[in-house]
């Protein structure tokens, strides 16, 4: 596992270069090599310096690999407008970084530096390459959010420290208080995000680059889960008794959000509330506490990440040719970029879950895992998913058809970059479906 960080690490020199495409080929040559090395095991195998990996730690560090090489891909313009590239680079191998220890650790201090940590590299994306002056309010919602969370969090490690006698993950026992359950879990419930403490996501990606939607999508909410899925080994029996709460509020978001993003007139924010409802059936599968709650829970959250990642690149593709993510002005876009079109569908569906995508297996695993806790949840179970396919289809059927704007003057074709970028999102979340087995595996 080490040796992974020091790859990272010896990157760093090449992003001060501002050897832009190399560090692409780079990155993905490197999560190439480390899947081939790693036999994903059930239980914790790379072991150095207390940093290791099982299933659910590798599936999260392939998965940021994969989403910061297309971020740099995505992000061309920085390089060709010479806005800081090199500077733009060393941010992403930090933020790369600063995720892979998160994921590798098997300490939950640790594990909550680090997570912190990542916040930093976000924060640079927003401030240093946003679109608007609103991006300073976007970055302070996210840093507030996460840190007035974090502080129980960090109490609750020192009082297990202090009775347990250790915080690695596998050898804590502590005797569970109400108090200390909520402290375990009120950061992760803001980083997923759960609803009503959703509101600094849709700011922080309409204001965001291009790189900081991807890596908030992709990676960053998936650390919430991530956090919920390890403070549960210790902690199940309250999870289990608490759980209807928080079931029932994720249950009521995920069909209150789908209304939310029908009455979006921007598309990322309309892909951002997207996002918090999906978020919203992987916490209510998490608190379910079921084999198939669980496996469906790191299925959706893989399948969610590449697809919300690729629809936010879809949106920049346009907004760097019409200069404006509105409804309003993005209208009839087949007649210009027709090839373009069947991304936008293939993705659009895949959003509301449709085969071969790993989104379709990890809703189905979802949907039995919540029903097997209590069959009354199917009405906002079926409210939800027909949401999911109300806005996804609005979503393309808005952008896709309808008169032309007036206003648009000029307009570039696509690149084969723009190709390829999307490409390679669509390519792991229509065909790991193929080897799903791997994900049932490390329960």
């Amino acid at each position: 596992m080490v040796s992974m960080l020091l790859y990272l690490v010896f990157l760093i020199p090449f992003s001060l270069l501002n050897m832009w495409w190399f560090m692409v080929v780079y990155l993905m040559l490197g999560m190439f090599y480390y899947l081939h090395t790693f036999w994903f095991f059930g239980y914790y195998s790379m072991v150095s310096y207390s940093f290791g990996g099982d299933i659910l730690s590798m599936c999260m560090i392939f998965l940021s690999f994969w989403i910061v090489s297309l971020m740099i891909v995505a992000s061309y313009g920085v390089y060709r407008s010479g806005n800081y590239s090199s500077e733009f680079l060393v941010v992403n191998v930090f933020l790369l970084f600063f995720l892979v220890l998160t994921f590798s650790t098997s300490n939950l201090f640790l594990f909550y530096l680090f997570f912190e940590s990542s916040l930093i590299p976000t924060l640079f994306l927003i401030f240093g390459w946003g679109y608007q002056p609103e991006r300073l309010s976007a970055g302070f919602y996210l840093l507030f959010y996460t840190l007035f969370a974090s502080l129980p969090l960090l109490l609750g490690i020192f009082y297990i420290s202090s009775t347990s006698c250790s915080v690695f993950y596998f050898l804590i026992e502590v005797d569970c208080n109400f108090y200390l359950y909520l402290s375990l879990i009120l950061a992760f419930l803001v980083k997923m995000p759960m609803i009503f403490v959703h509101f600094w996501l849709p700011k922080a990606h309409v204001e965001a680059p291009i790189a900081g939607s991807m890596i908030l999508a992709g990676v960053l909410l998936k650390l919430g889960g991530y956090g919920l899925l390890r403070v549960s080994c210790f902690i199940y029996e309250y999870m289990f008794v608490w759980g209807y709460v928080l079931i029932g509020l994720s249950l009521y978001g995920t069909f209150l959000v789908g209304f939310l993003c029908l009455y979006q007139t921007d598309m990322k924010s309309l892909i951002a509330y997207s996002s918090v409802a999906h978020m919203g059936l992987v916490l209510c599968g998490i608190f379910s506490f079921n084999y198939w709650g669980l496996c469906g829970s790191l299925i959706l959250m893989i399948g969610h990440g590449l697809c919300s990642s690729g629809l936010f690149c879809l949106a920049n593709i346009v907004y760097e040719r019409v200069s404006s993510r509105s409804f309003m002005v993005n209208k009839g876009l087949i007649a210009f970029m027709p090839s373009l079109s069947l991304f936008w569908f293939i993705l659009s569906s895949n959003n509301m879950a449709s085969p071969p995508s790993l989104n379709l297996l990890g809703e189905v695993m979802l949907i039995n895992g919540v029903m097997s806790w209590s069959s009354l949840s199917f009405i906002f179970l079926g409210l939800s998913s027909f949401l999911s396919c109300c806005y996804s289809i609005y979503l393309y059927s808005y952008v896709q058809h309808g008169y032309v704007y007036s206003g648009l003057f000029k307009f570039n074709s696509n690149t084969l970059r723009e190709y390829v970028l999307i490409f390679y999102h669509l390519l792991p979340l229509n065909f790991i479906i193929l080897s799903g087995d791997i994900f049932v595996l490390w329960l």
